[in-house]
């Protein structure tokens, strides 16, 4: 039972400082100057089938699988009908509404109900943390019929 205490002790303090780390956020890789992410396709506003493709575009870095550390590149993430933006200091989450390019893809084939839905771009780094200042899409607005 001696034996026991410290360790408890030593994982609690381990515990409280991961903690403490993770509430300060994690740090951001440095964006490119000038760096900016676009849709090739669709266009905002456009009407497209249930399941359409959608290309995006990257000027002024280049792309890179996550977990490849490489200067002025990152990956894709593309938010679908997210209402809040999501924390730029953390990873992002992998969901319905943030969908990760991690293997450093640049296009994709989504299906989506019918109805009125946004999307946006957001360039994350080898971690899945956005850039700063976040290399981020205007929100676009597509009809699926």
């Amino acid at each position: 039972m001696k034996l026991m205490l410290p360790c408890l002790g030593l994982a609690g303090l381990l515990l409280a400082a991961s903690a403490a780390t993770m509430a300060e956020g994690m740090p951001r890789t440095q964006a490119p100057e000038g760096a900016k992410v676009y849709f090739i396709e669709p266009h905002d506003g456009a009407t497209v089938g249930k399941t359409f493709t959608v290309k995006f575009g990257l000027k002024g870095m280049g792309v890179a699988p996550a977990g490849v550390d490489s200067p002025n590149t990152g990956h894709h993430h593309l938010l679908v009908d997210l209402k809040e933006q999501p924390a730029m200091d953390q990873p992002l989450p992998a969901n319905d509404n943030i969908r990760h390019f991690g293997k450093g893809q640049t296009e994709t084939e989504l299906t989506l109900p019918p109805g009125k839905h946004t999307l946006q771009l957001l360039v994350g780094d080898k971690n899945h943390v956005p850039l700063d200042p976040p290399v981020e899409s205007q929100k676009i607005t597509i009809t699926v019929k």
